[in-house]
This record gives C-alpha cells, structure tokens and sequence, in this order.
C-alpha cells in the first residue's frame, strides 16, 4: 500500500527540513530534556471526520500524565504534552510531527490513531531519532518504518485472524462478502488479513467489493452484495462509514451480520447506524465489562474526570501514555536513545488492554477481545489470545 502523493510529498519535505537543522540541536536534543520539563508531542485528529478517535486517545493520555505529574512526574521532571489536531489528513500530521520535533523540540511522539496518519508520521519521528509510540495504529507497516516507532496495540495480521476464526468456529459461517475501504490502509490490509485466515479455515468469499471514505451511496455494492447470499459481511472501515453502510443494506432487506474492527469504536456508531447493527460484531482493545480491578479502576477515574465511559481508543490513549512513562523510568537516562532502548525490552506491563510486551519488531504481544452490538450497546463476547 503506497503513500498517496500529497502524503508522500510533506513526509519528503519534513525529511528535507532536518537538512537544514543544525547538527548540534538535534544532537543536544537526542541528549535529553536540561529543564524541570519532559516534553511530548501528541498529534491526533481532533476534529475532521473521525474526531472521536483523536478526542478519545487525548482525554486517555491526559489522565495517565496527569496521574504520573501528581505522583512527583520522572527522574524529578514534570510532563508536559503539547497536542496538535491534523483535522484526519496525513499530509497535516506530517507537518504538526515536524513542528513538535524542530520548533518545541518534544523528546517523544504519541499518536496517531489512523495507520494512514502514524505512516506519514513515522519516517519524520525516526529521522530525528524522537520515540514514537501509536496507541491503536494497527497497520503492520507503521512499526516498519524504523527501530524508534512503536505501537501498543495488536496488528491487523492478528485481529484478521480473529474476526476470520471468530467467524468460522463461532458464528460457524462459511459463506462471507467483503466490503472495504480502497482508499484507508488500515481497511484495505485488514480485509486481506481476514480473507487469508478465512479461506485457510475453509470459508469462501462470495464477492469482495470496495467503496472510498466519503462516499454516500453504496447501494450498488450492497445490491451485488445481497445476490451472492452471503451468511455476514466483513467490513473493515472506519465508523463514520459503517453506520451508514449498515442502514442502507437494512433497507435493502440485507438481515445477515456484519462484521468489523476496531475502527468500529465510537460512541457515532449507533447514533448513525442505529438498529441496523444490532446482531453485528466487530474486534476491540478491551471491553468495559471486563471485572478486572485494573480495568475498572481506570473506567472510575475516566467516568469521574470527563463525566462519559471510556471506550476502547480512550483506554489505547491511557496505556500508550502509560507505556512510554514506565521507559522513562527504567532508561538509563532521559536521552531518546536510552528511552528507545527501554521502550523496545518492555516486558508484562499491566496495562488496561492487556499484559503489554514488545517483540523484536516493537508490536505488543496482548490479546483481542470481539463484541457484539445489542440494543446499540457494545457487549463483551470473547477474548482471543495471540
């Protein structure tokens, strides 16, 4: 999956910046933070079209910094998080990576949520040797880039397989029709994963279809999809589209499930597919009925501070925070290689999603969860270990 040109071109031309910076900044930089303050940059969509994702992410990485500066901050320094909004464009979250990095000279990068964004993202935080953590970027090619881009969430390769096994052993289907977002990574990689596992499993896809972010008529797809009489319909979009999707196959007479991924996670799901999702299933970082002390614990203080139930891109936000504060701690010094090293022997960290340790290619080894929808509620179904 190539870069499109726009975002091609700004990823190029913040490399090209790093030229005309003086070695010797960057080099003081890399040394690490000489004030009272440990600054980070946090680029996300904040407004645009999946805003709930970016807000989510932001309210999580508040809580856990705030938590961490009221228990006396790192190695005697306070944090500070400075967050830019790329309004959903990558070619503008190349650009607020690069302002972080060369103008507040940030020692570390959270974000981005969407695989498309964190991959115009990455190449910038690894020239300028600045750690960069995704908390739910699943696109395998986002951690790729470079040995300082990490990630706190599964990939695609494993929640392909999940929902793909789901499918087969659970809902024992056997017949299934995709549709997919050509123009989102994230959409596109996560269809071809399901596919693969699905058909290994002895499935069969009856039709793969496709549409663009930003359509509003998918008649045509789902009609094609309705005569080949699949048993559900896997389609790995984000949520702005999957709500609207979903109630134009209702009224098509369309009555098999869907089935998704984590972009599914927003509270705009029901508010715009309604009852037309109830029945579907789609595969998450956590559940909030999950009895764990540590997960409840985390939903208190989230309901107590922004008066709503974290959802799943929150609890991403808090443990990708969380993560990156627990290698300043364990580094050697606050130096970004140091932390970088430290961030990359991550072992059991006990976060909210999960028990968090870090391969050899900075992915987390952590289970998935997979809900349903009913009654325009998330309920908790299963967890599937990698």
């Amino acid at each position: 999956m190539k870069l499109n040109r726009s975002l091609f071109l700004a990823a190029a031309f913040a490399i090209l910046i790093s030229g005309c910076t003086k070695k010797g900044d960057q080099e003081a930089q890399q040394a690490g933070p000489t004030g009272d303050e440990i600054l980070v940059g946090e680029v996300l969509s904040l407004t645009g079209s999946e805003a709930t994702f970016g807000t989510s992410t932001s309210q999580g990485s508040k809580l856990a910094t705030e938590e961490i500066n009221a228990a006396g901050g790192v190695k005697g320094k306070k944090i500070r998080v400075i967050t830019l909004d790329n309004q959903g464009k990558p070619e503008e979250a190349a650009t607020a990576v690069t302002k972080l990095i060369t103008q507040n000279k940030v020692q570390a990068i959270f974000g981005e949520v969407a695989s498309s964004r964190s991959l115009a993202m990455a190449p910038i935080a690894q020239n300028y040797k600045v750690p960069m953590v995704s908390p739910s970027s699943t696109n395998p090619k986002v951690t790729e880039q470079g040995d300082y881009i990490f990630r706190v969430c599964f990939i695609d390769p494993f929640q392909g397989q999940v929902m793909a096994k789901f499918a087969l052993d659970n809902l024992k289907i056997k017949k299934v029709a995709v549709l997919r977002d050509v123009k989102n990574d994230y959409s596109v990689g996560l269809a071809d994963f399901f596919i693969e596992t699905f058909k290994k499993g002895g499935g069969t896809i009856v039709l793969d279809q496709s549409y663009s972010a930003g359509d509003i008529d998918f008649k045509a797809q789902l009609t094609a999809i309705k005569g080949k009489k699949p048993e559900a319909i896997f389609l790995p979009g984000y949520y702005t589209d999957v709500g609207l999707i979903a109630r134009q196959a209702k009224e098509i007479g369309i009555t098999v499930p869907f089935m998704g991924g984590d972009g599914w996670d927003s509270p705009k799901l029901t508010e715009v597919g309604g009852s037309a999702l109830d029945g579907s299933y789609f595969s998450n970082h956590y559940s909030t009925e999950d009895k764990s002390p540590r997960v409840q614990d985390f939903i208190r203080k989230f309901k107590a501070k922004y008066n709503i139930v974290p959802d799943g891109l929150a609890a991403m936000g808090y443990d990708g925070a969380n993560v990156y504060y627990d290698a300043l701690k364990r580094a050697a010094t606050l130096s970004t290689k140091d932390v970088r090293d430290a961030l990359a022997v991550t072992k059991d960290f006990p976060g909210v999603t999960g028990m968090i340790t870090m391969d050899k290619n900075r992915n987390p080894v952590k289970p998935a969860v997979v809900l349903k929808i009913v009654d325009k509620e998330f309920k908790y179904q299963t967890t599937v270990n990698p």
